[in-house]
């Protein structure tokens, strides 16, 4: 399908969009003037591609004035969040969702290193991280700190899916400092875990099986130590047909809605911050919750 976009506004591109009728994979091609993609900007069609769960592929010239820019539809269907299994191995090695490596998606990759640096991870003795899946995260721990610094921490990390954590285990199998655990992260009681100076979960606590405040004070109250940091990641974002697509999707809507993601936000932090804990929210496809005790200076 080819559409002529020249010299139109913002709103009328817009609705161009609202009025297409396209199949998974089909291909779009938008005729621009250059100055119309200079005077609203690349990154303005890239937004444009999410909100209608696309992707944008390598434009072309057209003409001497025009660029014809390139909107692929994804699979729609094709999401580990339509997936209806319930059982431990939805988020294992044969799953869509560990093909995923959100590390590599700038987006994540920036703010989880802000956290990190923020709750000053190369000082810290114990990290625990549930929900670990194939170890991505411990990966980019291991790249920041470097291989002298990141032997001295103890690592822990826990999930539920046995194939991500026998994956896990043998990414890390010359890692001695680096210890997985198969297990229900709402029965942490029956690992003798001890406490740590930071707790890591991304995507996880939000699960349906897990129940958010209960289990978020309780790893407060029980697994960490008195001057222990936290880093927390909630998802404001969709996994498509492998593309990560900007906006939290609640149930009963067909457009992203934030309530339930702030929700849970605002009660970490309010918690915290009674705690005397300093607290910080940042990211835009991930937010992170970071937080350290008041008062924390690094050496």
């Amino acid at each position: 399908m080819v559409i002529e976009l020249k010299s139109v506004s913002a709103r009328e591109i817009l609705n161009a969009f609202f009025a297409l009728q396209i199949e998974s994979g089909e291909i779009v091609e938008v005729s621009l003037l250059d100055t119309d993609i200079d005077y609203f900007g690349y990154k303005t069609f890239v937004d444009l591609a999410q909100l209608f769960t696309m992707k944008l592929l390598t434009p072309f010239k057209k003409d001497e004035t025009t660029t014809t820019l390139r909107f692929q539809k994804l699979a729609t269907d094709s999401s580990f969040h339509n997936s209806n299994d319930t059982g431990s191995e939805k988020y294992g090695v044969q799953s869509q969702f560990f093909a995923i490596d959100k590390t590599k998606e700038f987006s994540f990759l920036y703010h989880y290193q802000n956290a990190l640096e923020f709750v000053d991870i190369k000082n810290k003795k114990r990290v625990l991280n549930l929900g670990v899946n194939s170890g991505d995260e411990f990966v980019v721990i291991k790249e920041i700190l470097g291989h002298d610094i990141f032997e001295k921490i103890e690592f822990v990390g826990i999930d539920y899916s046995a194939s991500a954590i026998a994956y896990a285990k043998d990414e890390f199998r010359t890692d001695k400092n680096v210890e997985f655990f198969c297990h229900d992260i709402n029965k942490l009681n029956e690992l003798n875990l001890g406490k740590f100076d930071l707790i890591i979960s991304i995507g996880t606590l939000q699960s349906s099986n897990i129940e958010f405040n209960a289990t978020f004070m309780s790893l407060y109250q029980n697994y960490l130590s008195e001057s222990g940091s936290i880093v927390l990641g909630f998802p404001n974002c969709r996994w498509i047909d492998g593309e990560m697509i900007y906006g939290a999707k609640a149930p009963n809507y067909n457009f992203s809605e934030l309530s339930l993601v702030l929700k849970d936000i605002h009660f970490c932090k309010k918690y915290l911050q009674q705690k005397k804990y300093r607290v910080v929210v940042t990211g835009k496809d991930y937010f992170f919750l970071s937080a350290r005790k008041i008062g924390f200076k690094k050496p």
